[in-house]
């Protein structure tokens, strides 16, 4: 069923999730800085590949990342850590003039919600031709290292934006980080992809369905079948 513009004529506020959202997983960037995070472990603790991703993939489901796990036990600086994962080629990443069209037709204002950084952010978005059609990025760093799903990134937030939760949508890729959302009233939207990334971290608890307003495997599609009489 497609989406219904009644379901959103009351959002005044879009939220979106970066990896693997605002561009496809088929794209392999995601894949690139997984292996640069197992890169990353297997120089600082001197194992191999194998132990680095039981490191690594028990961060991340025990902290919510990676980082997190290796910050709280080993003092990892984030800024050194970002830097070498996001150290990656975006240039096979497509620009999408369609979705940059659509995401800046919609009525209030637009921002990026992401477990990563900033500079990563903006420089992924520079690529798909969309960093003109955002009022703001919400990093891992303005969160105060308290990731998506923990409640106080979303608290952040909305408080950041002073944005109202009940008027606003949130696109993310992973389940689970839609949970928290739904309960603060916020309409959430599954951008699906086949990826193995979203079953590495914490789970779902067994009705996250429950927690979905709406599920798309084409993000610029899904916002093209919106329609508001007041757009631009």
């Amino acid at each position: 069923m497609p989406p219904r513009a009644a379901d959103f004529q009351a959002v005044d506020f879009w939220v979106f999730d970066l990896d693997n959202t605002l561009y496809p997983a088929s794209s392999g960037l995601f894949a690139q800085i997984d292996e640069r995070m197992r890169a990353f472990v297997r120089t600082r603790f001197g194992v191999g590949d194998e132990e680095a991703r039981a490191i690594q993939k028990g961060y991340y489901r025990r902290y919510g990342t990676t980082l997190n796990g290796l910050m709280s036990e080993h003092g990892v600086d984030p800024h050194e850590f970002l830097g070498f994962v996001h150290d990656i080629d975006v240039s096979e990443l497509a620009p999408n003039p369609k979705l940059a069209e659509r995401i800046t037709a919609l009525p209030g204002r637009k921002v990026v919600f992401t477990n990563g950084s900033n500079a990563h952010a903006e420089r992924v978005a520079r690529q798909l031709g969309l960093a003109h059609c955002f009022d703001g990025v919400m990093d891992i760093f303005a969160l105060g290292f308290k990731p998506k799903p923990q409640a106080e990134a979303y608290d952040k937030l909305f408080g950041h934006f002073a944005a109202d939760p009940k008027r606003a949508v949130l696109f993310e890729d992973l389940p689970r980080n839609l949970i928290p959302a739904h309960k603060l009233g916020v309409t959430t939207v599954l951008v699906t992809g086949d990826h193995p990334w979203r079953h590495d971290g914490p789970p779902a608890p067994p009705d996250y369905a429950d927690f979905i307003h709406h599920e798309t495997d084409d993000l610029s599609s899904f916002l093209g079948e919106l329609r508001f009489e007041n757009a631009t």
